[in-house]
């Protein structure tokens, strides 16, 4: 049997190098203008819109034991 090595299979040199680019990634981070605003609107603007859509529309809706005809709104 032709071996590469001690693996039993040959291994992609870039998978390889994307594998340790990624393990490695806090290493080469960098605060820049578009990591900040992609960091706010994933942390602080896209919450806060679920949680004031979610507050607004609390309660407003029944779907539990509705017939036909009967309406969904409870406002």
């Amino acid at each position: 049997m032709a071996g590469h090595g001690n693996h039993p299979i040959a291994l992609d040199p870039a998978l390889q190098r994307y594998n340790q680019m990624w393990i490695n990634r806090h290493k080469y981070f960098r605060w820049t203008g578009r990591t900040a605003r992609i960091t706010f609107a994933y942390v602080v603007a896209f919450p806060a819109l679920i949680g004031y859509l979610a507050y607004t529309t609390d309660g407003k809706w029944d779907m539990r034991g509705k017939r036909r005809g009967d309406t969904v709104a409870e406002f």
